[in-house]
Order: C-alpha cells, then sequence, then structure tokens
C-alpha cells in the first residue's frame, strides 16, 4: 500500500494529481519504485513512459525513472486523463456478489487473468466485465478499465470493480489510506508454533530474478502481514491472513518467510517441500495440487457514494475444499 504522506488533488477535467513527500525510508530508491507504490495499479513500464512523458517531477523538475530520491523531496504525479476501455468484450461467466450503478464485486476463479497484459489478450476479468456492463472507468487504462486492484493468475476470490471514474478515484483512495479490509485464507506447509503471527519484513524486487519479489531486496517497501491458524493438521496448517499493506505477492512471500510456504506455490518454495511427506499417496497429492492454495475470502470497504459499509465473503472454491479433505485423510494429527 502507499505511504500516507501521499496526497492527491484533481488539477484539471479528468486530470489527477497525486503529491508525495519522499520519506526517510525511501532514501535511496529509484523513483519508479516509490512510484508504482504510492499510485495502485501502477507498474514501473507504466511509470517509465509516464517520467519519460514528462508527467512526473521531483522538485518541479522533470524526473527520470532510474534517479534515485532523498528524504524530502517532493513529487507530482500527473495521472494522464482517462481513456476509453479498449480490451475486447468476450462473454466469459461471472460470479457477482454484488452490483449496483457504481460499482460490483466478483468472485474470480484461480486461473483467470484480471486484465490484458504481455502475452494474454483474451479470457480475462476485464474481457468478461466489458461484456457484462458495458462500460468501465477508464482511469485504468486501455487494458486495465475498472481494475482498482489485483489478484495474481492462481489466486482466487473477492475483487471490487469500478464502473465509473468517480468510483474508481474514491476506491483507490481507500487502498492507499489503508481503510480497506482483505482477509485471505491459505493452506501451508508446517504448523506455527503460536496460534497468530505477524510479519513485517519489506518486500521488494528480487535481486536476480525480476519476476519474483523478496524480503531481502535492497528496495523492498514496507509490507506488513497478520495471520492465526484455522486449523491444524500434522504436516500442514490453514491459515486466515489479514493484508494491512498490499505488496504484490505479499502474502506468498511473507509466508514463505515464516517457514510456511503456500501449498502448490511454485515461485516461492510450496513446491518442493512436498518431497519431506512420508506418505507417498499425500506426496502425490500435494504435488498435484495445480495452484497456490491461496483465496481471498472477506473484502470490505466503504460504498464511496452511498457511504455504506461494504463486506463480502466467498466461501473456499472446489479444489481447495477437496485439499482439505485431502489432508483430513491423510494428515490429521
Amino acid at each position: 500500500m502507499p505511504r500516507e504522506n501521499a496526497e492527491e488533488s484533481i488539477k484539471a477535467p479528468y486530470e489527477r494529481t497525486i503529491h508525495h513527500v519522499v520519506a526517510p525510508e525511501e532514501e535511496g530508491e529509484r523513483l519508479d519504485t516509490v512510484v508504482a507504490s504510492v499510485v495502485p495499479g501502477l507498474t514501473r513500464s507504466q511509470v517509465k513512459r509516464m517520467a519519460d512523458g514528462g508527467w512526473i517531477s521531483v522538485d518541479e523538475r522533470r524526473g527520470r525513472a532510474g534517479g534515485r530520491l532523498r528524504p524530502g523531496q517532493r513529487l507530482e504525479i500527473h495521472l494522464p486523463p482517462p481513456v476509453q476501455a479498449r480490451a475486447v468484450p468476450e462473454a466469459i461467466p461471472l460470479t457477482i456478489l454484488h452490483e449496483d450503478s457504481h460499482l460490483l464485486v466478483v468472485d474470480k476463479p484461480a486461473g483467470m487473468v484480471v486484465h490484458p497484459g504481455a502475452g494474454v489478450a483474451s479470457g480475462t476479468l476485464v474481457n468478461a466485465l466489458l461484456h457484462h456492463c458495458g462500460d468501465l472507468s477508464g482511469i485504468g487504462g486501455v487494458l486495465r478499465p475498472g481494475i482498482v486492484h489485483r489478484l495474481d493468475k492462481n489466486t482466487s476470490g473477492l475483487l471490487v470493480v469500478a464502473k465509473n471514474d468517480e468510483t474508481h478515484r474514491a476506491l483507490q483512495a481507500q487502498f492507499m489510506n489503508r481503510q480497506v479490509a482483505k482477509t485471505y485464507v491459505a493452506v501451508v506447509f508446517g504448523v506455527p508454533g503460536s496460534e497468530t503471527g505477524s510479519m513485517s519484513m519489506p518486500i521488494g524486487r528480487h535481486p536476480v530474478d525480476r519476476k519474483r519479489m523478496s524480503t531481502r531486496s535492497p528496495g523492498g517497501r514496507t509490507a506488513v502481514t497478520h495471520w492465526r491458524v484455522i486449523r491444524r493438521f500434522f504436516h500442514f496448517s490453514i491459515l486466515e491472513v489479514d493484508l494491512i499493506t498490499g505488496r504484490t505477492h505479499q502474502v506468498r512471500v511473507h509466508l514463505q518467510g515464516t517457514g510456511h510456504p503456500v501449498v502448490g506455490d511454485r515461485v516461492y518454495g510450496g513446491r518442493h517441500r512436498s518431497q519431506e511427506l512420508s506418505n507417498p499417496l499425500l506426496r502425490s497429492r500435494i504435488r498435484g495440487f495445480g495452484r497456490q492454495a491461496l483465496h481471498a475470502h472477506r473484502l470490505g470497504f466503504i460504498h464511496p457514494i452511498t457511504s455504506r459499509d461494504m463486506s463480502f465473503t466467498s466461501p473456499l472454491p472446489p479444489d481447495m475444499q477437496e485439499l482439505v479433505s485431502v489432508l483430513e485423510e491423510h494428515d490429521a494429527p
């Protein structure tokens, strides 16, 4: 999640400017890294294009994406005006928990990418939403209309989507100010020694493998995760995980850091641990689980227009229910 010292203002019709003062812990970090953290939904490649186009200034001078920052410097991030969404509508079934004229809450299945991107042009949540709604907020860009936050392709669960720009801006502000409640359920290797715990290790891009995140990155950003055990087995546990911040891959990276990687997570150590299992049937079933056993279970926010408290819950999807049944049968203590 972005820092609390980021402020937002509207400078012109459909143009938004975010002001951010570089914090002491951000000293030496690259401009693109900080801006991508301050503004939900922006990638570093997008930030570079914005910087090259003169949309970002540092102390009233044109910013460079790779420029290193000093505490106290003032950033002005001028977000380009919204553009019409151009992703192609597709008739893909959706599970919708709530819909009104301003937003909708969907239950994304595992295996579905949230928005088109490199190598993925169709079959995404955005393609399905455009077919269902006809139009969405353009703030996310031509390939990410309405998308305020994301889930990894192989993480299932709840997402809120904005239908118009006013709602999009207000929801983004709630994410920036850490007012959105996000709770996940994860099946992990091992049994924690306590009932609850927290991780506050910074998360940043892995220094060698740029597709991964790491708690050992020199440019890591503050990340806070709380967890509690909701069920114990002999070799596994089911955890309920609350995100205070919202870094990329945060749950997966932090649980790996506790020594309890998510079952099925091929990137963050949740696959090779199955080799330690002596029961061949259990080992085979765990190795055969086709994705990280992670589900966005609860989502809570304030409706930007009605000011109502909104709270939604999604049950475990069938594949995770089956995984729990396997543990009940073969790994009960």
